[in-house]
C-alpha cells in the first residue's frame, strides 16, 4: 500500500481532510486540540492514527462525522467523495452518520443501552436508515451478528449487553456500525480493554469487513503492535499535529521522526530478545506532552527530543517527503533533523 486508494468513482480519495483544526473554549483558556491535520483515506484502506493519549487522534476522528461536543470550533475541510461535511445542516449530517460513516467507540458498555436487547439496538439502526420492518430488521440483525463472529446469533439478539462478554459486546458495536454498509468505519481504541486473544478476533473482524464489504477503516490506537498487525498506512500524531506518515511496512522498517522511534523503542517486543532475568527497562521518552493551550511556532517535540538543535525552536517543521533509499511513496516527516532511515 503506497497511498490512499481512489474512491469508487476514481476521482480522488474516498475521504479527504485538509487543514483540520479543532479548538475548545474552557475556563482556563482555549484548548488547541487539533492543529492543521491533512488526511486522506482510500476505499478499502485501513489507516491508523497513533500517538500518546492527548495527541489529538480521537478529536480528529470525532470531527469527521460531526460528533464533537457543542462549543467545539472546527476549521478546515472534511470531504466524503467530494461532499463537504463541515457545512452540512444538522439533519443532513445525521443521515450521513450510520449510513455512510459509522463509529465504533472505545468502551461498548457506555455505548450500548443496558435497557434494550442487542436485537432492538441493531434493529433501530436498520429501521432508521434502511426503512426496514421489524421482521426484516430482526432477520438482518441475525445476519450481522453472524458476520462479526458471534455464535448462536438468533439467541444473542434477545440478550442484554450485560449478558455478553467484553469481546462480544465489542463485536455487537461493530455489527451496529456496519449495519448499513458504511463507506467509512472509524474505530476508536476498539481493543484497549480486551485480552490478546479477543483482540486478535476483533482485528480479524475488521480485516473481513474490509475484504468482504470494501469498508475503509480509520483505526485510532496508541498500540503500535496493532498498527503493525492490521493497518496499510499510519499517521503518527504529536501535540495535535501529524509528525510522520508512511505505509506501515516502511514506517516500521525506517522510522524517521525521533518521536516515532521513541514510541517503537517503548514497545515490549523491543526487549524480548534478552533473557527473562536480564530484560532491560523499557525505553521511555523523557518529559511531558506540551499543554494543548499553547501553539508555539517551533517544534513541539524539541524539549523531549535527543536530536534537538537550536533551529528547532526557530520555526515549526512541516510534513515533507522523507529522503530514503526505499522506493515507497507517501513517507513524509515533520522534522528538521530526521533519522537517516535506520531501523529500530
Amino acid at each position: 500500500m503506497t497511498g490512499a486508494r481512489t474512491a469508487p468513482n476514481g476521482d480522488g480519495p474516498l475521504l479527504d481532510i485538509t487543514g483540520l483544526a479543532v479548538d475548545f473554549d474552557t475556563e482556563d483558556g482555549v484548548v488547541h486540540a487539533v492543529k492543521g491535520v491533512d488526511l486522506s483515506l482510500g476505499a478499502g484502506e485501513i489507516l491508523a492514527l497513533c500517538g500518546e493519549s492527548g495527541c489529538g487522534k480521537s478529536v480528529t476522528a470525532m470531527s469527521i462525522p460531526g460528533l464533537l461536543p457543542r462549543g467545539a470550533r472546527i476549521s478546515g475541510s472534511v470531504k466524503l467523495e467530494g461532499r463537504e461535511l463541515t457545512t452540512l445542516p444538522a439533519r443532513a449530517l445525521r443521515d450521513v452518520r450510520g449510513k455512510e460513516i459509522s463509529m465504533v467507540f472505545q468502551e461498548p458498555m457506555t455505548s450500548l443501552n443496558p435497557s434494550f436487547t442487542v436485537g432492538y439496538q441493531l434493529g433501530e439502526v436498520l429501521r432508521r436508515h434502511e426503512g426496514m420492518s421489524r421482521g426484516q430488521a430482526r432477520a438482518r440483525s441475525v445476519e450481522l451478528l453472524d458476520l462479526v463472529g458471534i455464535p448462536a446469533p438468533d439467541r444473542r439478539i434477545k440478550e442484554y449487553p450485560h449478558q455478553l462478554s467484553g469481546g462480544m459486546r465489542q463485536r455487537v458495536m461493530i455489527a451496529i456500525a456496519v449495519a448499513c454498509s458504511p463507506k467509512v468505519l472509524i474505530a476508536d481504541e476498539p481493543t484497549t480493554a480486551l485480552d490478546v486473544t479477543i483482540q486478535a478476533g476483533v482485528l480479524d473482524v475488521f480485516r473481513d469487513l474490509r475484504d468482504r464489504l470494501g469498508t475503509a477503516i480509520i483505526l485510532i490506537t496508541h498500540d503500535l503492535s496493532v498498527v503493525a498487525d492490521i493497518a496499510d498506512r499510519a499517521i503518527v500524531m504529536y501535540a495535535g499535529r501529524a509528525v510522520e506518515q508512511a505505509p506501515v511496512t516502511e514506517l516500521f522498517a525506517r522510522p524517521r521522526h525521533p518521536y516515532t522511534m521513541g514510541l517503537m523503542k517503548a514497545l515490549p517486543a523491543a526487549v524480548t530478545a534478552a533473557g527473562v532475568g536480564e530484560r532491560p527497562r523499557l525505553a521511555e521518552i523523557p518529559g511531558m506532552v506540551p499543554t494543548p493551550m499553547t501553539d508555539p511556532d517551533e517544534c513541539a517535540f524539541q524539549p523531549r527530543c535527543p536530536r534537538a538543535e537550536p533551529d528547532c525552536t526557530a520555526s515549526r517543521p512541516i510534513l515533507e517527503k522523507a529522503v530514503s533509499e526505499s522506493p515507497a511513496d507517501g513517507h513524509t516527516v515533520a522534522c528538521f533533523h530526521p533519522l537517516e532511515g535506520e531501523g529500530r
